[in-house]
C-alpha cells in the first residue's frame, strides 16, 4: 500500500516552496495519512512535504477541527504589478529622486497613494538600494603638473624597464 501511495504522492506533491501554501487536497491527504496512524516523518517522506507544515496541519486539525486557512493580519498589498513596473521605470530614468518625490510621481502617473516607506520597501525588494556616492578629491593643478612631468620623464622607457616597475595603487605591502 505504501508504494501505491508513494507513486500517487509523487504525481500530486512536488517540492514545496517556502512561501507556498498547501492546497486543500494536500492538507486533506496529510490528515488522511494521520488518521491511518502514520507518523509525521512518514507523512513528510510520503508526500514530499517538510515535517514542520505536516505537524502544523495536524495540530491545527486537532485544535480547530479544520484545515482551512484562517484570516490573517495585515491589509492587502497597495502595489500592483503595474505600480511596480511604473516604480521601476521611474527610478531607472532618474536615480537621484527621493522616496517622497517618487511617491508623488506615482500618485500623479498611476493614481497610487502609497507612503514613502512602501516605496523604499518595494525598491529594496527590486534590488535598488540607497547609497551615498563616495567623495573623491579632484586632481589639483599642482598634482596634474607633477603627473605630467613624471609621464614626460618616463615616456622613453623600454619594455624591460617597465617590467621592473611594480604598480601598487597605494597599497602597502612587504616583499620579504
Amino acid at each position: 500500500m505504501v508504494t501505491d501511495m508513494q507513486t500517487a504522492s509523487t504525481n500530486i506533491c512536488e517540492r514545496m516552496d517556502r512561501s507556498q501554501e498547501l492546497s486543500e487536497f494536500k492538507r486533506g491527504t496529510v490528515i488522511g495519512c494521520h488518521l491511518c496512524d502514520k507518523s509525521i516523518c512518514e507523512i513528510s517522506l510520503l508526500l514530499n512535504i517538510p515535517r514542520s507544515p505536516v505537524s502544523g496541519i495536524i495540530t491545527k486539525w486537532k485544535q480547530l477541527g479544520t484545515t482551512a486557512t484562517q484570516p490573517q493580519s495585515g491589509g492587502p498589498r497597495k502595489m500592483t504589478e503595474w505600480g511596480q513596473h511604473m516604480l521601476k521605470r521611474t527610478v531607472s530614468r532618474s536615480r537621484q529622486l527621493s522616496a517622497e518625490s517618487i511617491a508623488k510621481d506615482l500618485q500623479t502617473l498611476c493614481g497610487l497613494r502609497i507612503s514613502t516607506i512602501t516605496v523604499c520597501r518595494e525598491l529594496h525588494g527590486m534590488g535598488f538600494h540607497g547609497r551615498a556616492a563616495a567623495s573623491k578629491p579632484y586632481i589639483t593643478k599642482c598634482n596634474a603638473k607633477h603627473r605630467m612631468q613624471w609621464c614626460k620623464a618616463h615616456r622613453h622607457w623600454t619594455l624591460e624597464q617597465w617590467r621592473c616597475v611594480l604598480c601598487s595603487d597605494k597599497t602597502h605591502f612587504s616583499i620579504w
